[in-house]
């Protein structure tokens, strides 16, 4: 077998690789060496911005195969029959920290799938936490400047953490789930993968349900005590890449079960709180799981760069049966997310290998832009109607339409007969077994305690009191012990 030849990026060949080309035996370098320009030149540009949350992320390839019949509620394609399969890409993703950091933290987890289905690919971006901080996509820019890098200092600042929590009291759930025992998995294949947010099934009749959906692990529920996470984020900061990595590349293959659950659209305006409050859960005993597949994980991306930082979500990517719901932070990110990709990634990222419909084929009229490739031939049309034959709409929606009643405004969430901000964090806390109450007492207080003004440490003793009268108690004490040392 020849040996292959290196060449430039025109395509011409390189005849050496090793020296740069001089004014003479140790002169200076040459203006006309264009393979050491080229090669310098690419190099500054092999690095593009970061996300500004979820940048440090693992993927991997695997299906979807569907084990239960859910027909009677979607007539989404790719969950059609009992045993069908999908391609899918999966991204783990720490949210707060920069590209760079370490993999063992206490902070939520990017759970985020791309189902290649033959009706178009199907984006489903969620966490591994079934709730989130806020209900209100206008106060996502402020909360993420609270938890990432201060500008002066330049690091991560209990008192923004704390400061923008205490004004948040509808955090107080998530914090909750932060710092208990699920804070910090172990690794990404020992976690739970969630929706967060309420989504939209249809089926056939057109009849809506809304649904919540839930990945449950078949690798079991394990966690790392901040003790553990810090030892290990010394030894190895890429520790949940590694895992990842190697069990595919051994033949040990993640996977996730998918259960849904389903709530009759009807029954959401008379539900005792908000459905679409992403700072709650739905009670199991109201709507109980329902078993729809299974998720395995097999295959390793050839290229991080090009098939995990450059594959994009995007929530409002959706297929025919599944649409949104009125849920406020969903709205929110229907926009933002695939306007960070236009930034990041350019225009058509969507052509890029590993955003690409792959059992089906885009077909639409979006033309040039940053790395156009897809010019469709001399004889495509770019404009809609034409009379050459080109792409043309179905009629049919994706999903049932929302019904929407009043006047526009600047509204505050409607209010349900049991909306409240600390019940479910204080249901929470009385699951905990004592060991587990005395963790997360010790994991919130370790952080509170650190914070400079008195008013912001009150402020969110204030909550956790108000979620459980114990748990505000021993919080505060944990805190004062602290303080004093």
């Amino acid at each position: 077998m020849s040996q292959r030849v290196l060449t430039t990026e025109s395509g011409a060949p390189v005849a050496d690789n090793q020296n740069s080309a001089t004014a003479g035996v140790g002169g200076p370098l040459l203006l006309q060496d264009q393979h050491l320009l080229e090669k310098l030149a690419r190099f500054n540009r092999e690095r593009i911005p970061e996300r500004v949350v979820h940048a440090r992320g693992s993927g991997a390839y695997g299906h979807f195969e569907v084990t239960d019949d859910v027909t009677a509620y979607t007539h989404a394609a790719f969950l059609g029959e009992i045993g069908k399969r999908t391609e899918v890409f999966a991204r783990f993703s720490t949210v707060a920290d920069n590209l760079g950091g370490a993999d063992a933290v206490r902070d939520p987890r990017g759970f985020a799938l791309k189902f290649y289905t033959e009706e178009g690919n199907y984006d489903l971006v969620g966490n591994n936490t079934p709730v989130f901080f806020i209900k209100d996509p206008l106060k996502f820019p402020d909360f993420i400047h609270s938890q990432k890098r201060d500008p002066f200092t330049g690091k991560q600042e209990p008192d923004n953490v704390w400061d923008f929590w205490a004004h948040a009291p509808e955090a107080t759930h998530q914090v909750t789930w932060l710092m208990g025992d699920r804070g910090i998995p172990a690794s990404y294949r020992h976690m739970n993968g969630y929706g967060s947010h309420t989504y939209q099934w249809t089926n056939a009749a057109g009849d809506a349900f809304f649904v919540k959906y839930h990945f449950k692990t078949n690798q079991g529920i394990r966690c790392l005590s901040t003790e553990q996470a810090q030892e290990l984020a010394g030894k190895d900061p890429n520790s949940h890449q590694t895992d990842l990595l190697q069990a595919i590349e051994r033949g040990v293959h993640p996977s996730w079960t998918l259960y849904a659950q389903i709530m009759p659209a009807a029954d959401a305006a008379e539900y005792r709180f908000n459905p679409f409050d992403l700072t709650k859960v739905w009670p199991h005993r109201d709507y109980p799981l329902q078993r729809v597949g299974r998720l395995v994980l097999d295959r390793n991306p050839d290229n991080v760069f090009a098939e995990v930082e450059q594959a994009a979500f995007s929530p409002n990517n959706f297929v025919p049966g599944i649409g949104p719901s009125a849920d406020k932070m969903l709205q929110g990110r229907l926009f933002a997310y695939a306007d960070a990709h236009r930034y990041r990634l350019g225009v058509n990222h969507t052509q890029l290998a590993v955003n690409a419909p792959r059992a089906t084929t885009a077909d639409n009229y979006g033309r040039d832009g940053l790395m156009a490739a897809n010019s469709q031939g001399r004889y495509a049309k770019n404009y809609e109607p034409n009379s050459y034959d080109g792409p043309a709409e179905t009629g049919r929606p994706l999903a049932a339409p929302l019904p929407v009643t009043g006047h526009t405004g600047t509204h505050a969430a409607p209010q349900h007969t049991k909306d409240d901000d600390f019940y479910q964090a204080g249901e929470l806390y009385r699951l905990m077994s004592e060991e587990e109450k005395r963790r997360l007492v010790a994991n919130i207080a370790g952080g509170l305690a650190q914070v400079s003004r008195d008013d912001v440490i009150e402020k969110n003793l204030a909550h956790f009191h108000a979620a459980d009268p114990e748990y505000g108690k021993r919080v505060r004490e944990a805190v004062e012990a602290l303080r004093e040392d």
